[in-house]
Formats: structure tokens, C-alpha cells, sequence
């Protein structure tokens, strides 16, 4: 009796193995390959087994005899040419957990362990304009960045030369756990960004000056805007083009008169 306590207990001891859990994510409806080192595996072994959540178990590999598939996996679990590898066919939120690989010799090792997260992809997301407020000096821009379960508005106020986010960049983490961003970029583009770690849809204005086209600044002291010196360079380029349509014509005046 003693020495069946004592066999029990060493086989059911945890050695120490690996103890670093590989985070994994995974789109609705695809696949997903756990590996395991066959190096890791000694040729004598009681069983070796993957296991879902500590509890279930999905295959067995004894030392002589082919993997054993076990209950509702059937089917969904497809072996690898690598002896202790598997295959995970079209996942499902339910299939969402920890996936170890144990070995059992006089210990029970861990070999590999996943953390799965299956994940729907995102929705599609719409930015709109909400409302414009030009002033003398600038110009307020509002927007909504929807998504099916959440939103988010953000302003950006722009002068002649330049925009900026009221706040910085605006973010939030949807219900169904993925994160809903609006930004704007470089060339004045305002980006609605919906995503998470398998899929991600986008929405964008083409640019900015749409809705806060440029304009001369009225009552602007102390530099010059970009929009005086494009006046004062097309009012330059009125006067050449006047003074030479004047003299060609007056050369052909004189030309006529000899």
C-alpha cells in the first residue's frame, strides 16, 4: 500500500518545464497550428497528452501506439507529420482558452502551453462631420467615428498652415473588446481606425481643407500668411502679363503706322 502511494504521488509531481504561456489570436472560422519540440520528448514515457483548459483532453500519444484522438475533437483536431503537433480546425469563440502539451515519465513535464484567443473580425466603421465653425482666424472641425457598438467625436482646429487634435489622438476599447481610433494624419487626412488582433477596417476624409478651405487671415499682425504672399504673387503676375499684353499691342500699332 505504501509503495502505490508513493508511485502515485511521483507520477502525479509537476516538474518544472516550460513556464512561458505563447499568447495566440485567431479569426473566427481559421486555423491554428500548436507546436511542440519532438527533441523534448524522450523514447520512454507513460502518456503524452493535449489539454484544454487543465481539464479536457484532446489527444493522447502513448510510446506504441498511434495518436488518439479523443471525444467531440474528432474531426477538428488534424495531427501533424511532427509526432506531438497539432492542427486546430476552424476555431470558434467557445474554443477560446489554454492549450498545454503534458508529458508524463516519473514526473509531469509541461512542454508547450498557448493561450488562444479566437476573435470575430471587426465592423465596419463610418467617420462623418459633424459640424463646422469657421471664424476669423481658424476654423473647428467636429467628427464621429461609429462603429456597430461604439463611437467616438473628436475636434480638430485649423488655421491657414496647420490642424490640430483637440486633446491628441482619441481611442476607446469597444464593447466587443477591439479599439476604436480617430487621428488625423501629416497631409490633413482624418482617419477612423476600427481593429483588433486579426482584422481592422478603416474610414477617412480626404482631407481637411474640404470643410476649412485656406484663407487670407483678417487682421493677422506680426507675420505673413501663406495666402497674402499668394496674393501679392498673383497680383505680380496680373501686372507682367497686363504690361505685356499693352506693349505687344502698341508694337503693332507703330508696326502699322511705318
Amino acid at each position: 500500500m505504501f509503495v502505490f502511494v508513493m508511485v502515485a504521488l511521483l507520477i502525479c509531481t509537476e516538474a518544472p518545464g516550460s513556464s512561458a504561456v505563447t499568447p495566440v489570436f485567431v479569426q473566427t472560422g481559421q486555423d491554428v497550428f500548436l507546436d511542440v519540440n519532438e527533441a523534448d520528448v524522450p523514447e520512454e514515457f507513460v502518456v503524452f497528452l493535449w489539454r484544454f483548459n487543465g481539464r479536457n483532453n484532446l489527444v493522447s500519444v502513448s510510446p506504441k501506439s498511434k495518436p488518439n484522438i479523443l471525444g467531440d475533437y474528432t474531426g477538428r483536431i488534424e495531427l501533424s507529420e511532427k509526432k506531438y503537433s497539432v492542427t486546430l480546425k476552424n476555431l470558434q469563440n467557445t474554443d477560446s482558452g489554454v492549450y498545454t502539451a503534458r508529458l508524463t515519465t516519473d514526473v509531469v513535464k509541461t512542454l508547450a502551453e498557448y493561450k488562444v484567443t479566437v476573435q470575430d473580425p471587426v465592423s465596419p466603421v463610418g467617420l462623418t462631420v459633424d459640424s463646422v465653425s469657421p471664424s476669423s482666424d481658424s476654423c473647428n472641425l467636429t467628427v464621429t467615428c461609429s462603429s456597430v457598438d461604439s463611437h467616438i467625436s473628436s475636434t480638430f482646429t485649423c488655421d491657414d498652415t496647420t490642424c490640430s487634435q483637440e486633446g491628441g489622438e482619441r481611442s476607446e476599447v469597444t464593447k466587443s473588446g477591439a479599439s476604436l481610433q480617430v487621428y488625423h494624419l501629416s497631409n490633413a487626412s482624418i482617419i477612423c481606425n476600427h481593429s483588433n488582433q486579426v482584422s481592422w477596417t478603416q474610414d477617412m476624409t480626404k482631407n481637411i481643407w474640404v470643410f476649412c478651405p485656406l484663407r487670407c487671415v483678417a487682421g493677422a499682425e506680426s507675420h505673413t500668411s501663406v495666402c497674402v504672399v499668394k496674393t501679392v504673387v498673383f497680383s505680380v503676375g496680373l501686372v507682367i502679363m497686363v504690361s505685356a499684353v499693352i506693349t505687344v499691342h502698341l508694337m503693332e500699332k507703330i508696326k502699322k503706322k511705318n
